[in-house]
């Protein structure tokens, strides 16, 4: 069987230890004789999960004792409207810098006033907008981290006069973060921290309840926090993932290990795409994003494209095809990818040089 290097933008690689302990626990949970997936929320077995995912959250991105952390049945599509619920009172700015912060602006407009502080899709999102200034007058300001499809990132917490919300699904747990200085942090977790079927919130309790408006019950963080993600039935089988997925992330030495793998990853991948002819970058070089790497192939080899795709997934490399807002080709570089996936991704594209040269 021919080995395999997974460059998928999500759902994401995951880390072999938790495959192998999701395998397990689909046999026997914790010694009970029961599969995970069968497990009452409501035992003690389970319980000591979440307590401990929790934990791993708040011990590894140092989350102060002003954060909450909760598990909700989702993704960030729903972290969308939840942002929107319960911060927007009057008014909130809006960062768009790709298709997931124009759908987070979306959802915000339905509950009130909400715009664009900046955009930068007249060069299709291919950079970071610099030149801004934060407004003052405004419940929140949100930004979107990471942007999967066009590979930028946000790659420094913002300081703002206003509360900060980031939907940071694609680069959390890649990279430090000054927990601090956001009111809201949420996302998916399905490209560094487990599979689909759960989104995490990381969300000062002392900024909620401060709408007017009702917020339905299942929508207010509240009762999340209050019911320690366990108001009704938790996605049960995706947290334990996550749990394993964390526990990995801490044998690792932590964010800041992830950090200097992630580095040395984008770097090695970044210096042969800037090196080889056949091949050119599609994000600003200064927002390049450590997550999602995009690139196309250069003026004067267009015609390849299909090519390369095919020779590439003949040699195992598999969801390098771009988005289709995008094109050519983007390698998901996820905490779980190893270096070795990387190092074979860039001699698969030396190959193909050496054959058009």
């Amino acid at each position: 069987m021919k080995e395999v290097h997974v460059f998928n933008a999500g759902p994401c690689k995951l880390p072999q230890p938790a495959i192998d302990a999701a395998i397990e626990g689909l046999k026997d949970f914790a010694g009970t004789g029961i599969p995970v997936i069968e497990i009452s929320h409501r035992t003690k077995e389970w319980e000591a999960v979440m307590d401990e995912t929790r934990a791993l959250w708040k011990e590894l991105l140092d989350i102060p004792d002003t954060h909450e952390v909760v598990f909700l049945g989702g993704g960030a599509s729903m972290g969308f409207l939840y942002a929107a619920m319960n911060f927007l009172e009057k008014k909130a700015a809006y960062l768009e810098t790709g298709v997931w912060a124009k759908k987070a602006l979306k959802e915000a407009k339905g509950l009130g006033e909400a715009y664009a502080v900046a955009s930068s899709a007249d060069r299709n999102y291919s950079y970071i907008p610099k030149d801004w200034e934060c407004p003052t007058d405004v419940d929140y300001l949100h930004i979107t981290t990471n942007n999967t499809i066009y590979g930028t990132e946000i790659h420094e917490d913002m300081t703002v006069p206003v509360p900060l919300i980031a939907d940071m699904s694609s680069d959390i747990m890649s990279r430090p973060v000054d927990v601090s200085k956001y009111d809201l942090i949420y996302g998916g977790a399905q490209k560094n921290v487990g599979p689909a079927g759960v989104f995490f919130a990381i969300v000062r309790k002392d900024a909620l309840g401060r709408v007017s408006r009702y917020i339905p019950t299942m929508l207010d963080y509240r009762t999340h926090i209050d019911g320690g993600s366990m108001f009704n039935t938790p996605p049960v089988f995706p947290i334990f993932v996550m749990n394993q997925t964390l526990k990995w992330v801490k044998a690792q030495g932590g964010v800041e290990a992830m950090y200097r793998r992630n580095v040395e990853k984008a770097d090695m991948l970044y210096c042969e795409i800037d090196r080889n002819p056949l091949f050119t970058g599609t994000a600003a070089r200064e927002d390049r994003s450590l997550m999602n790497v995009c690139f196309v192939m250069a003026p004067g080899y267009e015609t390849l494209q299909d090519e390369f795709l095919r020779f590439a997934t003949e040699r195992g490399m598999v969801g390098i095809k771009g988005h289709r807002s995008v094109g050519g080709f983007r390698a998901s570089i996820y905490n779980a990818c190893e270096l070795s996936d990387v190092r074979a991704l860039v001699a698969c594209m030396k190959e193909f040089e050496n054959l058009h040269e």
